[in-house]
């Protein structure tokens, strides 16, 4: 691993030009297969699905800032869960922590479990009780920190113990704080995963997961799943998500300071019952997060007084995107329980606190003025019945 800061190693990956030629940029690939001068011993670029050497560049990027042995590129976010939970087989048993991405639940709770994978759900933030939820089939725990989308903090060096004193595994989805503002592996964690759809491709503009872990052996059973089950990212993807890397520092930076920002105009509101945001000194968990993370981020959400003023807010406002997804350039505003957890059934969305008057809001590079403005317009100015 790369011994500079990370904001350098961003920009400077373990493959930051190509050898070849020198150029700045790693070229894409856009091949399938590769010629073989020896049929008997073939080298090791024969398939692109096995390799490419514009995803290899990616997926040594990912690890090297996660601090991990080897890194993998999916075709999204699900794509890197799902392949995770293929090391697993029928019969087994994870804890899984409740407040989680709808799209994680629906996988566990619709394929996996048509597969024979079973699960506990349980709150990450409380630690008796994920313990309680292990039994002897259990072989791994998976949180997400800060979760989606009431943002709760989980500890991640507390659940880590906790699943070495039971020989489990530790998964976490690190979508929201990405490899600069939180380090899970560091913490103890043998896996973690990333939307890089999200802050790490930053523009909105691809779909990739990734998947980086800590044991070498670990990561040959990935390895294993990710050349079976073929669900690869492509060299076009894994180029734009390499060049996203290179902004990331600068992108969030910015954000976080747009979302401290606004979260903080937002607790001044009437309109607004309660906020969720990790660098709020009230926020439930907010010394666990400063003590694991380098940063809030830039994601809140934030509970308005009624259904009604919700749907007026996400449509009367003109600067963000109303949509599914987060971390782009430009802020986007979303109603989980028709999008990100949609696929939840309202009593889950409900006893997670997921409720109808809940909007998240992902922060852009706009100026906060501008957006605290557009939001004040939007909440000020009823929808039109007709």
């Amino acid at each position: 691993m790369s011994r500079h800061d990370l904001p350098t190693r961003l920009v400077h990956p373990p493959q930051d030009r190509d050898p070849r030629t020198g150029a700045s940029s790693i070229p894409i690939y856009q091949t399938s297969t590769y010629h073989q001068a020896d049929p008997e011993h073939l080298s090791r670029y024969d398939y692109a699905r096995s390799d490419n050497p514009t995803r290899e560049a990616l997926e040594q990027a990912v690890a090297d800032l996660e601090g991990g042995t080897r890194g993998f590129a999916f075709a999204s976010g699900m794509a890197a869960i799902s392949s995770v939970l293929m090391i697993f087989q029928a019969g087994d048993h994870l804890v899984v922590g409740e407040d989680i991405y709808g799209g994680t639940y629906r996988v566990l709770t619709t394929l996996f479990k048509r597969w024979g994978l079973t699960v506990s759900f349980a709150d990450g933030t409380d630690l008796e009780r994920l313990a309680a939820a292990i039994t002897p089939a259990t072989k791994a725990i998976f949180v997400e920190t800060p979760s989606n989308p009431t943002l709760k903090i989980t500890d991640l060096a507390a659940v880590a113990a906790l699943a070495r004193r039971h020989g489990l595994l530790a998964i976490t989805d690190n979508t929201f704080m990405t490899p600069l503002l939180q380090r899970p592996l560091e913490l103890g964690f043998d896996l973690v995963v990333h939307s890089a759809t999200k802050f790490i491709g930053g523009h909105s503009d691809l779909i990739a997961g990734l998947a980086v872990v800590k044991d070498p052996e670990l990561g040959r059973r990935l390895r294993q799943v990710q050349n079976g089950f073929g669900a690869i990212l492509g060299p076009q993807d894994s180029w734009l998500t390499l060049r996203g890397l290179k902004t990331l520092g600068a992108r969030l930076e910015q954000q976080q300071r747009g979302a401290d920002i606004v979260a903080r105009w937002l607790l001044e509101r009437l309109e607004v019952q309660t906020v969720y945001y990790p660098g709020l000194a009230a926020h439930p968990g907010h010394e666990i997060h400063r003590r694991q993370a380098a940063g809030a981020g830039a994601v809140l959400s934030f509970e308005l007084a009624n259904k009604g003023l919700a749907l007026q807010l996400l449509k009367q406002v003109r600067l963000p995107l109303v949509a599914v997804s987060l971390g782009g350039v430009e802020s986007i505003l979303s109603y989980p329980a028709t999008m990100s957890h949609a696929s939840m059934p309202a009593g889950e969305r409900a006893a997670r606190g997921i409720t109808d008057s809940l909007v998240r809001l992902s922060v852009g590079l706009e100026s906060p003025a501008d957006l605290i403005a557009d939001l004040e317009q939007a909440l000020a100015t009823p929808t039109d019945p007709t």
